[in-house]
């Protein structure tokens, strides 16, 4: 096990995921976990790579979005595709990353995931409220990076 797999529990990282079903159950929008050791990149600059290769920018409303850690660096962001942003202002996350950063900063890495998946999943419900024939896109599980 790397040792950007052995940051969370694997208990943790079911409830993270189960956190991920809850907030989809509201929303016609999609979200995701990526979690890798570090980035030479600047921690946006990495998001909308791993955005693209998680294919997340494939959704049919493209309001896929994805919450990027590099564990290490102790830098994260949120990345939402652009269905989103033709919608919303540029601060949309500002809530979703101050209870993150707050969880984070106490060493709460599971509970600051869980929180802002939860937060990112009351935000979209507002312009991605959930569908009756909506399908889940995207898996919920968390991907790694090295």
């Amino acid at each position: 096990m790397s040792k950007v797999e052995a940051f969370l529990t694997q208990e943790e990282e079911q409830e993270i995921v189960e956190a991920i079903r809850l907030a989809e159950l509201n929303t016609s929008g999609e979200i995701r976990v990526h979690l890798e050791k570090s980035s030479e990149k600047t921690v946006l600059q990495r998001a909308i790579e791993v955005f693209h290769w998680l294919k997340m920018d494939a959704t049919q409303e493209h309001n896929g979005v994805l919450i990027y850690v590099a564990i290490k660096d102790k830098t994260f962001a949120i990345y939402g595709d652009k269905g989103i942003h033709e919608k919303v202002t540029d601060n949309f996350w500002n809530t979703t990353k101050d209870v993150m950063q707050k969880h984070f900063r106490d060493g709460n890495f599971k509970e600051g995931l869980v929180q802002g998946i939860t937060e990112a999943g009351k935000q979209l419900k507002i312009h991605f409220p959930y569908q009756t024939n909506d399908t889940n896109e995207l898996s919920n599980e968390i991907s790694f990076g090295e």
